[in-house]
C-alpha cells in the first residue's frame, strides 16, 4: 500500500502564511534572513527591505493618480468657468436674430477654437434673410438629425466646412447637431474646425461637446416658429 502524498505545495504556504499573521513574531529572524530579488537587478534583499520597496512603488503609483486626478480636476474646473461665461453671454444676448453669432464668438473665445460656424433652418419667417439659415442643403438637415452624438474626426468633404470663413484650413472638425429636445430632429448644425488634424479626434470623448450642443440648442430655440416675434 503506497502512503498518501502529503506534499506541500506553494499555495498550502501562502494559505499558511495569509492565516498565521503571527508567524513572523515569532520567528522574526527569517524577516532578515530570507534573501530576495531587489526586482531592480541582481542584487539580493532581505524580506523586510523588498517589503519595504514594493510599499514604496506602490506609494509612488499612487501619488501618480493623485496629480493626475488634480489635473483633471483642474481642468474640469477650468472648462466649467468657460462654460459659465459662455451662458452668461448668452442669457445677457437680447435679440434672436444675434444669438448664432454670441455663440460663435464665444465659443472661439473662451475655448481657443479657430473657427466656428451655425446654420439654422425651419426658422420663424421673420429670420429667413439670415445669413444663419441660408445655404443649408436637405443632405446636410437629415446629416444632422442622424447623428446621435456630435462627431469629431478629419473633414472628409463634409458639407458644414463651406460654412466656415476658411474652409481649406479645416482639417479637422466637431459637428455637433442642435435639438430643441431629446429625441428631436435637429433644427440647427454647429461646426467647430481647427487646421490641427489631432485637435477633434474620432476617439476623443463628446460629453463636453454634447453639453455645449444642449445649452446652444436650447438657447436658438427662441428662433423658431413658436417664438415670440423679435
Amino acid at each position: 500500500m503506497n502512503p498518501t502524498d502529503h506534499s506541500i505545495t506553494e499555495d498550502d504556504i501562502a494559505n499558511f502564511l495569509a492565516n498565521t499573521p503571527d508567524f513572523f513574531e515569532r520567528h522574526a529572524e527569517l524577516l532578515a534572513s530570507v534573501q530576495l530579488s531587489s526586482g531592480h537587478g541582481t542584487r539580493a534583499v532581505s524580506l523586510q527591505e523588498r517589503q519595504a520597496g514594493l510599499l514604496r512603488d506602490k506609494i509612488k503609483g499612487l501619488e501618480a493618480k493623485v496629480v493626475e486626478m488634480i489635473r483633471y480636476g483642474q481642468e474640469n474646473v477650468a472648462i466649467a468657468e468657460k462654460l459659465q461665461r459662455c451662458t452668461r453671454n448668452l442669457l445677457l444676448t437680447a435679440h434672436a436674430r444675434d444669438l448664432p453669432a454670441t455663440i460663435v464668438n464665444e465659443l472661439k473665445k473662451q475655448f481657443s477654437v479657430p473657427q466656428a460656424a451655425i446654420k439654422v433652418w425651419q426658422v420663424n419667417g421673420i429670420f429667413s434673410g439670415e445669413g444663419f439659415c441660408t445655404g443649408v442643403s436637405e443632405d446636410a438637415q437629415a446629416f444632422a438629425s442622424s447623428l446621435t452624438e456630435p462627431y469629431c474626426g478629419v473633414n472628409s468633404g463634409f458639407e458644414a466646412a463651406n460654412w466656415l470663413s476658411e474652409p481649406a484650413q479645416a482639417m479637422s472638425l466637431a459637428l455637433v447637431p442642435l435639438r430643441a429636445g431629446p429625441g428631436q430632429d435637429a433644427f440647427g448644425m454647429l461646426v467647430l474646425a481647427s487646421p490641427d488634424a489631432e485637435r477633434f479626434q474620432s476617439d476623443m470623448g463628446t460629453e463636453f461637446l454634447a453639453q455645449i450642443g444642449d445649452l446652444a440648442g436650447a438657447a436658438l430655440t427662441r428662433l423658431l416658429p413658436q417664438a415670440a416675434a423679435e
